[in-house]
């Protein structure tokens, strides 16, 4: 390999890892203005050599395995609890857990993502306002295809101190799940089921 080839693969690594701690800094989950600041930062503000948002994924995780194993693990099962009663809640729309909370690089930034199915949007509206769930709307905007975005409704409300965001998803709209802003393939979702699994395949983190 050139030294060329060298520099290139160092200076990704290293933008990378500022990236990933950018984004652990202001817990945001925004690949693309981390990685442009993470450029800034090191003086390398025209470079070509850019990580992928893969890449910087991988060292956030490399980040908190080395320096929040204490508490990052334990956030992450909170987080992931929280989703599975608001999952086993809201059961009649079939939810869906994405996001850094299904991945595994949540923190006490992170806020569960939730994609469920509903007829109308206002069946949803319904249930929260029977429940007396407190709730604000909003709209997020999805990708299905390379060239097709979607905006869709969201419903963000707070559960076991957890935000909780839920993108609703029309019946008869597309099937396949839509394209992961981290690698633009179809987005990794898991089910009560899957979930519940993942919960008793993860042990809890021994008390300190």
């Amino acid at each position: 390999m050139s030294n060329r080839n060298i520099k290139a693969q160092q200076m990704r690594l290293r933008l990378a890892q500022e990236a990933a701690q950018i984004l652990l800094q202001n817990g945001s989950r925004d690949y693309y203005a981390a990685k442009h600041k993470a450029a800034l930062h090191l003086g390398a503000a025209d470079t070509r050599n850019m990580p992928s948002n893969t890449e910087i994924e991988s060292a956030l995780q490399e980040y908190q395995r080395i320096f929040r194993a204490d508490i990052q693990p334990t956030e992450l099962r909170r987080l992931r609890k929280a989703a599975l009663h608001a999952m086993q809640f809201f059961k009649d729309f079939r939810p869906r857990l994405v996001g850094s909370v299904l991945r595994g690089t949540a923190d006490e930034h992170s806020v569960v993502t939730l994609h469920v199915i509903a007829s109308v949007v206002e069946d949803v509206n319904l249930f929260l306002l029977q429940h007396q769930i407190p709730f604000e709307m909003g709209e997020k905007r999805v990708r299905f295809q390379a060239e097709q975005m979607q905006s869709l409704p969201v419903y963000r409300f707070v559960a076991d101190d957890v935000p909780i965001e839920m993108v609703i998803f029309p019946e008869d709209g597309p099937r396949q799940p839509p394209l992961s802003p981290l690698d633009s393939k179809p987005m990794q979702r898991a089910d009560i089921r899957a979930l519940e699994k993942l919960l008793q395949e993860d042990p809890s983190p021994p008390e300190l």
